[in-house]
């Protein structure tokens, strides 16, 4: 069987993960910890990848990182076919993910423990990681979690915006297709059992911490 693929993968989805921690941290903290004007219309954008096709996600980021997109125009860097623009669209598809878990999880807090807190002169960066943030840690790791085996699985978008080249952007779930389409069952079955064990493992880790949450709460 041909490694490549699920190497690629592998590596599309650690970078992925970065930039979901990152991104969608930041977007939780926002949505979970101030009063923006328009909030929920930030949070329909933010979801609407959960339930617009993937090849219309794909289109969108087509657009934007195509010529005439803000990365060419401002910054000349064209990133479109490369395995760059398939770490763009895992974050894309598997940010919402991220931002709901750890946005449920922020707003879970027990807002006491901070008052008690800014009372000891805390200032707001210290309480957001001295006290927020690891109360709310296993709702963050669980939409990492989940963001990241979404990052893994992802077909469509990344099919528009880093198309399927052997040895260059064809990830796992491409090779699947294109085995297929080519009568390589073998080479599908395995890559289809390495990926649904991952996804395995992945549900599995959430489901635990979902369970430690309840038998802490009870």
């Amino acid at each position: 069987m041909n490694w490549s693929p699920l190497l690629l993968s592998i590596q599309v989805t650690f970078f992925a993960t970065l930039g979901i921690l990152a991104i969608g941290l930041a977007l939780a903290l926002l949505l979970a910890r101030t009063r923006v004007r328009g909030k929920i219309i930030v949070e329909t954008l933010i979801n609407l990848p959960l339930v617009l096709p993937p090849s219309v996600v794909g289109y969108y980021l087509l657009i934007a990182l195509g010529r005439e997109g803000p990365l060419v125009r401002w910054f000349d860097l064209n990133l479109l076919f490369t395995w760059q623009a398939a770490v763009v669209a895992a974050i894309v598809v598997a940010l919402p993910l991220m931002v709901q878990s750890a946005k449920a999880a922020l707003e879970s807090v027990d807002p006491t423990l901070e008052n008690v807190a800014r009372t000891l002169g805390s200032t707001e960066s210290e309480i957001i990681w001295r006290v927020t943030l690891p109360l709310a840690r296993r709702g963050i790791l669980a939409g990492l979690v989940l963001g990241s085996a979404r990052a893994l699985g992802e077909f469509g978008a990344t099919l528009m915006v880093a198309g399927n080249i052997p040895g260059v952007t064809q990830t796992a779930p491409l090779a699947i297709y294109d085995a297929v389409q080519s009568g390589r069952f073998a080479d599908a079955n395995g890559l289809v059992l390495m990926l649904s064990g991952l996804s395995f493992v992945s549900l599995l880790v959430v489901n635990r911490m979902q369970k430690g949450n309840v038998t802490r709460d009870a």
